[in-house]
């Protein structure tokens, strides 16, 4: 058994059977939904609950970091029990959860020898719940404490999310694009095509038609891992319809060499809260060396 233990923010989305599998740690996000009450991301609030409570009411989430306070707490057992701890986080462009965590660790510090390290994902989703999963690959396969650490860093350069949304309301609302954009995708059936890589949130292009973008997105990645496939993990997410990802998953058995996670990813309440009930994506990473 190894002497750390490997833990993330719930931005991951890592599914509860892996996490469960590799005695990960989630420090759950909050997610406020047009009231001043906030719930904790899967203690308090599923996924599948998040969307439908959205949509009956009708409202635009307000999501809050993991506080200094959440990370101690989550922390502290695993010190006091003599193991070093590894957290990975969100994005540090998109979140303060990072800092956040860092601070943490400088507190508990004070009181404990043990390591702790803290690392920025420069992802989300699935692009950091596949970085977790290698993380937690390189531990089941004996490797220690530095060398997860430094495989993680470098690791997390290859992770790439090729993404659509149906609609693009939330991504307005969040910022994200202009509403004059929002309307005309309404208007005109046009979907956009979104990358997450190095940190960097990117449109890369738009097409008419949810299958048109669909089949742009398994294009795209067969185009940039298709050649070294074997060399890459894949997943595929989705938010609330997860008969999608399935079907996504299933073209992507039928018609590449990828090598899928069995278990698709479900987006849940921290980026659905941005991205929107309709996200559909692929995610990749390559994989660590044995």
């Amino acid at each position: 058994m190894s002497n750390y233990k490997l833990f993330s923010d719930s931005s991951c989305d890592l599914p509860e059977d892996y996490v469960t599998q590799y005695h990960i740690g989630i420090i759950p996000y909050s997610v406020s939904l047009g009231d001043e009450i906030y719930y904790k991301e899967i203690v308090e609030l599923k996924p599948e609950d998040f969307y439908q409570k959205i949509a009956e009411k009708d409202v635009f989430p307000k999501t809050s970091l993991p506080s200094i306070q959440d990370y101690i707490d989550m922390f502290t057992p695993t010190l006091e029990a003599g193991k070093d701890i590894i957290c990975l986080c969100l994005s540090s462009k998109f979140s303060g959860s990072f800092q956040s965590a860092l601070n943490a660790k400088q507190i508990l510090l004070e009181t404990y020898a043990q390591k702790i390290e803290i690392i920025d994902s420069c992802q989300a989703t699935g692009g950091q719940g596949l970085l977790l999963y290698e993380m937690a690959q390189m531990q089941s396969a004996g490797y220690g404490f530095e060398k997860v650490v430094s495989e993680a860093k470098r690791l997390r350069d290859t992770a790439k999310i090729n993404f659509t949304v149906e609609s693009l309301e939330y991504l307005q609302k969040g910022g994200r694009i202009g509403k004059a954009s929002a309307l005309a995708g309404t208007i005109l059936n046009i979907k956009p095509i979104i990358t997450m890589w190095h940190g960097e949130l990117s449109p890369v292009g738009k097409v008419r038609g949810f299958q048109k973008a669909v089949k742009t997105m398994i294009d795209m990645t067969q185009k940039e891992i298709g050649a070294e496939a074997e060399k890459y993990q894949l997943c595929v997410l989705s938010a609330e319809n997860m008969e999608k990802a399935i079907e996504l998953k299933q073209i992507l058995q039928q018609t590449t060499s990828f090598d899928l996670l069995e278990i698709p990813f479900q987006v849940g309440v921290t980026i659905g809260a941005h991205a929107g009930p309709t996200a559909l994506g692929i995610c990749y990473i390559k994989k660590f060396a044995e």
